[in-house]
Formats: structure tokens, sequence, C-alpha cells
């Protein structure tokens, strides 16, 4: 028993690795910073699934929380309207979509498994878009099915979702979180 508590304590996600065993140098390297504690890192990664389709149907955002529980292996927060909009019959308060926050060994295995494993899996997939940054060298993307992860079974999905990942960086400039998130091999468009 001590020995599996012993081998969890010390296990490290691949990404993570990479990023301190080469990127960080590499990145010391391109920038010249002074300080270790300079050099950009992902500080947390949010997916949301904006579930505009439980407004007719309010048990179909139990099914996007579900997929986000499962994709991530943390309970996912719904998310609710803030303000009445009548044009498409939603109330203040309505349960409208679903978010989840991942950070530290979480946000690593989620980076390892969207860039190895889901986007290679999505259809006509050519690359990243390099202009997705905010100017604050946070990085947004959409994926049109949640069903390119390997967690989610296509034989029990009901509804397929779309979803919005958001990779926020500590990095001052939008170049430099384009550098770290090309050093872990986000498959940016040239």
């Amino acid at each position: 028993m001590a020995d599996a508590a012993e081998a969890t304590d010390n296990y490290v996600p691949r990404a993570r690795a990479t990023y301190e065993g080469v990127v960080r140098e590499k990145l010391i390297e391109e920038f010249g910073y002074k300080n270790p504690m300079q050099v950009p890192k992902v500080e947390k990664i949010v997916l949301n699934i904006g579930a505009g389709v439980a407004v007719g149907d309010s048990k179909k955002i139990g099914s996007a929380v579900a997929a986000l529980e499962a994709l991530t292996g943390q309970k996912a927060v719904i998310t609710k309207a803030k303000k009445s909009e009548a044009t498409f019959k939603l109330r203040e308060g309505m349960n409208i979509g679903a978010k989840v926050t991942l950070r530290k060994e979480r946000m690593y295995e989620f980076l390892d498994r969207l860039v190895n494993i889901a986007l290679p899996r999505v259809r006509d997939f050519r690359g990243l878009n390099p202009k997705s940054f905010d100017g604050n060298g946070n990085y947004a993307m959409g994926l049109k099915e949640h069903i390119v992860f390997p967690e989610i079974n296509y034989d029990d999905v009901d509804h397929v979702w779309g979803m919005d990942i958001i990779v926020c960086t500590s990095a001052a400039t939008d170049d430099e979180a384009r550098a770290l998130l090309r050093e872990l091999n986000f498959p940016f468009t040239s």
C-alpha cells in the first residue's frame, strides 16, 4: 500500500516533464530571460460548453455536465443566464452551460491528451490559428465536437457538444505565449 502511495506522489505528467526539461531552457535561450521566474508557463485551462439547447429541454444540461466531467475528471460548474432574453426564450437564472477550470497535474494531463490524441482526430484538421491570442498571452480555441476525446463513448452520446478551450499562460506578450505553446507541440499553422 505504501509503495502505491509513493508512486502516485512521484508521478509527473508527460507535458509537465517536457516543459520543465526542454521547453524552459529553449524559452530562456530564445528570449534571454535573466530570472527563471520570468519564463512563461501554463497557469490554467478553462473548458466551457454553451448548452443553448437546454433552454428548450432542461435535461440536456446534464449531458453537457457529464461530458465535461468525463473529459476532465473533476466536477463541472453549471453556468446560469445573467439576464433574460425574450428572443431566445431565456429567463434569468436558467441553466445554459457548464465549465471546468483545470490547474496543476490535471491541466497538464488534459493538455497532453488535447495535443496528442484529440486534435489529430478532428475532421479536416489543418492546424490551429496562431492569431487566436488575446493580447495578454492567453490562447482560445473551439472544438465543434466533444467526441474527439477518447474518454467519450460515442454510443452513449445523445447530443454532440461544441466546446471552448482557453489556455491561460503567464506570458507577458502573445509572442512569448505562442513560443511556449509551440514548444508544447501545439500544431499551429504557419
